[in-house]
């Protein structure tokens, strides 16, 4: 397997990414758009996650499609995102037709990114503006690393970020991953090496290589947790404030049981990739989407290429974030 031409999500057919951040407010709103709807589930590990919506993507609900899927920063308030969002689908014509009224599906989920540096006094919550924003500026291609969900994102050694890969199978059949990595656990060990470096293709994450050193099991220490207690009014509050939201897509025609099926088995990419995962203290979420393009290959298989595509996209959120100023942690590359 070999990635796309993009090596991003949006190698599947029909989907589309924006962004949309801010510099002082170190924190944005990434939304994923189809061409048309696309057959949604999800999956949720984490202990603490901030979701809108996702009740409706369980296999037993009703709602069988969705118009766009969003990640977002801001904690609660980021949950307001999906609502710029629904505002500016509605105003193109799209959405669920009942009657008159037209209602535009748009699940989400956030992580926290309030104590990360930036100016968060604001007198207006940003976060639906922000969602619009990123929806006008979706495209095929985008920019990863320190934008959108990923602008304020910081794993526990170093920056996190916006990251994205892709694969195409044997079969023709494309997968691609899309992950808002802000993780209480690491993305590296202690000498700078990526844990998801036996799935790297090429350099796309700098071609780095596992860490010759055994990291045995040692304990967990996240530089991160002490720069959040410095921030916070409440230092016991603040390791509560993580998570990793992801999505994994595929131009599979798959129903809503197998997007579900298929988030699950993509929990295992994030697990590889970040050390510790699903701890009480994160939200980690992944959607799993379908533009039902073409003959699904066998579901084991596509859910482990959506695994190794979330190591892969993990990794390369944080090796593309770049510094800015009053950071709380460096970035990878420094």
């Amino acid at each position: 397997m070999q990635p796309g031409p993009r090596n991003l999500i949006t190698d599947v057919q029909g989907l589309r990414v924006g962004n949309a951040d801010n510099t002082e407010l170190k924190s944005g709103t990434t939304v994923l758009v189809g061409d048309t709807p696309f057959t949604a589930s999800v999956d949720i590990m984490g202990g603490a996650p901030g979701t809108r919506e996702t009740e409706l993507l369980d296999p037993q609900r009703t709602v069988e499609q969705v118009d766009a899927l969003v990640l977002s920063g801001g904690s609660a308030f980021g949950l307001d995102a999906p609502s710029g969002v629904s505002d500016g689908l509605r105003s193109i014509g799209r959405g669920f037709q009942l009657g008159p009224a037209l209602i535009p599906i748009v699940p989400g989920a956030i992580i926290f990114d309030l104590l990360n540096g930036g100016d968060k006094a604001w007198s207006e919550n940003p976060y639906r503006a922000l969602g619009r924003s990123a929806l006008n500026n979706a495209s095929e291609n985008f920019s990863l690393g320190s934008y959108g969900a990923g602008k304020g994102a910081v794993t526990g050694n170093c920056k996190g970020g916006l990251g994205s890969a892709s694969l195409v199978m044997p079969c023709g059949t494309t997968v691609g991953a899309l992950v808002a990595a802000n993780p209480i656990g690491n993305v590296v060990t202690a000498n700078g090496h990526f844990h998801a470096a036996t799935f790297e293709i090429g350099a796309e994450f700098g071609g780095l290589g596992p860490d010759p050193r055994s990291i045995g099991c040692l304990p967990h220490h996240s530089k991160k947790i002490a720069k959040m207690m410095e921030l916070a009014a409440d230092a016991n509050q603040a390791p509560t404030a993580n998570t990793t939201i992801a999505i994994v897509a595929t131009d599979a025609t798959l129903t809503k049981a197998q997007c579900k099926r298929m988030a699950v088995m993509a929990q295992d990419g994030l697990g590889r990739a970040i050390v510790p995962a699903h701890s009480p203290m994160d939200g980690d979420l992944i959607f799993a989407a379908s533009t039902d393009k073409r003959q699904a290959p066998e579901l084991a298989d596509l859910g482990h290429a959506a695994a190794m595509c979330l190591s892969r996209a993990i990794a390369r959120a944080a090796w593309e974030a770049t510094p800015e100023e009053g950071d709380v942690l460096p970035c990878i590359r420094s």
